[in-house]
């Protein structure tokens, strides 16, 4: 995913800001990480460049 992305996007659930935190990249490209809203302490996975936003069930 592109760095600047990370601007547009928000929690699936309570629409909060998200912290990007970075494990792999490549120039701009994100390759591996989490997005942590940090309003409902919930991590998503950066996998192979492709955020999974999906929101967790229980």
């Amino acid at each position: 995913m592109k760095r600047g992305l990370v601007e547009i996007l928000c929690c699936p659930v309570c629409k909060g800001t998200l912290l990007l935190t970075v494990t792999e990249e490549t120039g701009e490209e994100v390759l591996e990480g989490t997005l942590r809203c940090e309003a409902c302490r919930v991590d998503y996975p950066i996998s192979e460049g492709i955020p999974n936003l999906l929101p967790q069930t229980t």
